[in-house]
């Protein structure tokens, strides 16, 4: 994984996303998944297209209970976009890197 990918913990969720001076694209992914894995060279390019304007942020729900429980995720990958502190945007299941530039730029 590259090193502009933020992998964050129930610790550290607050500070690495809710307390972020930039929008944070948070990708709740476990190991075991197939569509996790196969977003993960999506988030990659984005992480690189976006560097500055935006943080990713991966969460494993397996390792980081808490987290997955307090944003009601339900099924991954589930990305959630984070803008001052608030959830503003969501999107389920593996999407197409169109698809979620689209999303990142409406809250750039």
């Amino acid at each position: 994984m590259s090193d502009l990918i933020v992998n964050t913990t129930d610790a550290n969720f607050d500070q690495d996303v809710l307390q972020s001076d930039v929008p944070v694209l948070v990708d709740f992914w476990a190991t075991w998944c197939g569509p996790c894995k196969a977003i993960a060279p999506i988030l990659e390019d984005l992480a690189s297209e976006y560097q500055g304007k935006i943080k990713i942020v991966k969460v494993d729900v397996d390792n980081n209970p808490q987290a997955a429980s307090r944003f009601g995720i339900r099924n991954i990958p589930t990305l959630f976009v984070f803008k001052d502190g608030e959830k503003v945007d969501s999107v389920m299941g593996l999407q197409p890197k169109a698809e979620l530039a689209k999303v990142i730029d409406k809250h750039l």
